[in-house]
Parts: structure tokens; C-alpha cells; sequence
């Protein structure tokens, strides 16, 4: 396992069925949606997608199944196009996991640096150093959200598009965690820090343990990228260097492994209550 970074701020955040039956007008087969929106898919990224207030919603095609998993909170009017299963495979990525239900969405706004680090400062930031894997940055929003982080933080130009293989993962956590998308992760870092936050970057290279590193105060968590981990600039940025005490038969952990047992030293740490 290891962690780092590059990037100025930009973001992303976040933005609700009764339906109307139609008639499939026939699939896309790459999981893509138009210019300017995304497809989702699954029970869980479609239904928390449908709840947000800040994401707007074009289209759902769904199962009567589907429909039904959702528990009839469907807008008044919203656009619902009825389909056979087989049909919505169609719609979206080879053998994803679409559940009956594919939803078509504007992406979410930006969030800015400068609105996370005003927040509550005793839940911890995220900040990942070029994890492009749709699965582990989805896996590690789920992480976020379930040990109350204050947001992720990664370089807009090395890190996953929001997606419905990246939704899936987080199971929701998109909808509900900030992602912050900067230019320059650098200095970013130096941001963090002039807010208050002690950076802690995960590396098997460091001499103390996560434990001892953590602070009684404010924490940025900086993760990179599985194999090459951290850069060195960004390791710089950090105020400790800091590993997992995992055993020897076993080298690293998967970046988003590493990041949810982070995350639960940090929340327990801190008390903060999921």
C-alpha cells in the first residue's frame, strides 16, 4: 500500500417517482450517457441519486422489480421507461450489476477546498494521490461516509470520472460525501495545513504507527496509489509518514483497505460518531 498527489480546487458535489410506462428505445451498450450526465446503476446508487436534493435527474429505466425495490418513492411525474432486464444490460457497462434500475443524471457541482476546510473540523479529509481504480475510490467513499469523513480530496487529473462503475462501489457514498477534484494536490496540502489539519501520509516506510501519528486534533489522511504509493512531493507535504501494523506475511493492504481502517482509527480517535 502506499499513497500521493498533484493539483488548484475544483469539485464536485451533490443535488429527487411515480412513473410512466414506455417502450425501450433500445441500448447504448457502453454504460455512457450523454454529454454532461452520467448513468447510474444499482439499487443503492440510483435510490441514494434519487434522494439527493442537489443531483438532477433525466431519465430511470427500470424493471417493475426495480421500481418495487425502491419502495414507491418516485417523484410525481418522473420520467420512468419500463424494460425487461436483458434490455437494461444494454444500457449499461458488460455484466454490470444494474439490479433493474438505470438512472440517467446530470453530474454532480463542483465543491471547493475552501467550503470543506470552513466545516466541521473534527471529522477527518481523504486525500488520495492518484488512486484511479473506479472501485477502490467508490470503495473508500463508502468507507468516508460510514465513519464520517468531512470529504475525499484527489487531482482532478488523476483520479476516476464519476461513473456508475465508481457509484456502485460507493454504494451510495457519492451522494453524500464531498469529493473535491484540485488542480495542484501540493498545494492543496499546504491549504489543509494552514487550516489546522496534521497530514498524515500511509506508507509502509514509516517509522511510527497510525496510532501513534494521530493527533488529538484535526486530520488529513493522505493515500496513494497502490504500488508506487505516495509521490515524493506529496510525501513532503506531510507533516508524519505513518504505516498499518500488519503482519509480515503479508506486504500491503488495497488502498481502499487501508483507507477504511484509517478512517475507523481516526473516527475512534476523535469520537466522532458515524
Amino acid at each position: 500500500m502506499t499513497q500521493q498527489g498533484d493539483g488548484d480546487h475544483r469539485g464536485k458535489s451533490r443535488r429527487g417517482l411515480r412513473g410512466r410506462a414506455g417502450r425501450m428505445q433500445g441500448g447504448r451498450g457502453s454504460g455512457q450517457a450523454s454529454k454532461g450526465a452520467v448513468r447510474l446503476w444499482g439499487r443503492h446508487a440510483v435510490e441514494a441519486a434519487l434522494k439527493n436534493p442537489e443531483r438532477s435527474h433525466r431519465k430511470l429505466w427500470a424493471t417493475r422489480e426495480g421500481i418495487d425495490s425502491l419502495g414507491g418513492e418516485l417523484p410525481e411525474n418522473f420520467p420512468v421507461e419500463y424494460a425487461q432486464a436483458a434490455d437494461l444490460g444494454r444500457l449499461v457497462a458488460r455484466d454490470a450489476p444494474h439490479q433493474g434500475l438505470v438512472l440517467d443524471c446530470d453530474m454532480l457541482e463542483d465543491v471547493f477546498l475552501d467550503d470543506v476546510l470552513s466545516g466541521d473540523a473534527a471529522r477527518p479529509l481523504v486525500v488520495l494521490d492518484q488512486v484511479t481504480d473506479p472501485h477502490n475510490v467508490g470503495a473508500i467513499l463508502r468507507s468516508a461516509a460510514a465513519f464520517g469523513a468531512a470529504a475525499i480530496v484527489t487531482q482532478d487529473r488523476h483520479a476516476p470520472p464519476e461513473s456508475g462503475t465508481l457509484a456502485k462501489s460507493a454504494s451510495g457514498a457519492l451522494e453524500v460525501v464531498p469529493w473535491v477534484r484540485v488542480v495542484n494536490l501540493a498545494r492543496a496540502l499546504e491549504e489543509i495545513a494552514e487550516a489546522g489539519y496534521w497530514r498524515i501520509g500511509l506508507d509502509g516506510s514509516g517509522t511510527s504507527t497510525l496510532a501513534e501519528a494521530l493527533p488529538t486534533g484535526p486530520v488529513a489522511l493522505v493515500l496513494g496509489a497502490e504500488g508506487d504509493g505516495m509521490r515524493h512531493n506529496i510525501a513532503q507535504h506531510c507533516d508524519a509518514i505513518a504505516k498499518l501494523p500488519i503482519g509480515e506475511a503479508i506486504e500491503s493492504l488495497n488502498v481502499s483497505n487501508a483507507a477504511a481502517i484509517a478512517l475507523y482509527a481516526a473516527a475512534t480517535r476523535a469520537g466522532v460518531e458515524p
